[in-house]
């Protein structure tokens, strides 16, 4: 559950930062064989299993800080090395600290500023593993030789257990040695041609988006993108489908109360909400098929309500929950079986966030 709302977290995030995705950065002349030094801070999850596991110190998440070294073969390829030190919490009280080196690949995608990274890491401190990382990131060029960036990362385990991390970076990083192409040599002046009556200068459009330079407060809009009279792009706010998420709640017979000790989860959901107020959730209940049809209907819906006010209750509005019962009719396993009914009686979540997008032409 832990992870799933971190992976919502990014998902979230990321339309944001593509608002700037059409950003001016050097040339592939400027950038092609550069060595590059970063620092970074970043905020790293990790899994359950870790959480859960005295071998591991119970580690959950915490902060930490690093530094990278790299080197741009050329206008899609670069390389780096990257050291993280990290202080994580534990369950038990108090931090861990841990070391994490490795190497990555990167891969930058073309006339963007995102690129793709991915590769070995080793980790060591409470417990010495390893894993492969896959992520994503965005660099904003300040100018020429110096650039901000944020990148998110997935880490899958490869030894010690069946776990896998998550964090986020951000940092800056300084290019040595960029420079900008050689100016083109001069064509010759062509011969003198017989004067012509003087007309007025069209004012200038550079970025052919029908606002002139005069007026255009946003000069470097992509093409394909409808602008408002400053020539800036012109955004869509949508509400779209970050994700499901299991709850697993178990209720007494016939009630609709939960247990003190079922209620984690659910306090976990209503954290990730308040920290994004822009979320919405639907809480669904369901029913097993033993029983009268219209009462498992009614009981399904008493236990989404349940759950929708412990929500409600952890500082979450109401007007950002909804709470519906299905009664039997969504069945995950057909029968009526001990494990059918353990799997049909449950409470499933479905989150939606605001989703911001440039409007095309």
């Amino acid at each position: 559950m832990k992870l799933k709302i971190t992976t919502l977290a990014v998902l979230t995030a990321l339309p944001f930062i593509s608002s700037q995705a059409f950003a001016q950065s050097p040339s592939a002349a400027e950038l092609e064989r550069k060595v590059f030094g970063s620092l970074f801070g970043e905020y790293y999850w990790s899994h359950e299993n870790k959480s859960l596991s005295a071998e591991w110190d119970n580690v959950e998440h915490g902060p930490g800080i690093g530094a990278e070294l790299g080197y741009r073969v050329n206008e899609t390829w670069g390389v780096r090395l990257e050291y993280a030190r990290q202080r994580l919490d534990s369950l038990t009280g108090g931090s861990v600290g841990n070391d994490r080196f490795g190497v990555d690949a990167m891969y930058h995608l073309t006339n963007s500023n995102f690129y793709i990274v991915g590769g070995w890491k080793h980790f060591e401190g409470n417990l010495s593993s390893d894993a492969l990382n896959l992520g994503v990131g965005y660099r904003h060029f300040v100018r020429n030789d110096v650039a901000l960036f944020a990148e998110a990362n997935r880490y899958q385990g490869i030894n010690n257990g069946s776990w896998y991390d998550a964090g986020i970076k951000l940092g800056a990083s300084w290019i040595f040695g960029a420079e900008a192409a050689p100016a083109p040599t001069p064509a010759p002046a062509p011969a003198p041609a017989p004067a012509a009556p003087v007309q007025p200068a069209k004012p200038a459009d550079s970025d052919n988006d029908g606002v002139i330079d005069a007026n255009d407060r946003c000069p470097d809009t992509a093409a394909n993108h409808q602008v408002d009279p400053q020539g800036c792009t012109v955004f869509k706010e949508t509400m779209q489908r970050v994700g499901d998420v299991d709850i697993e709640v178990k209720f007494g017979f016939d009630s609709a109360t939960v247990s003190a000790d079922q209620r984690s989860e659910i306090i976990q959901l209503a954290a990730f909400m308040k920290r994004f107020p822009e979320s919405e959730v639907v809480i669904e209940g369901h029913a097993s098929m033993p029983g009268n049809d219209d009462y498992n209907m009614l009981l399904s819906k008493r236990r989404a309500k349940s759950v929708a006010d412990i929500l409600t209750s952890e500082g979450v509005e109401s007007s950002r929950i909804t709470s519906v019962g299905y009664g039997e009719t969504r069945l995950r396993v057909q029968g009526s079986s001990a494990e059918a009914n353990a799997a049909n009686q449950r409470i499933e979540a479905k989150v939606t966030a605001k989703v911001k997008e440039p409007v095309l032409r």
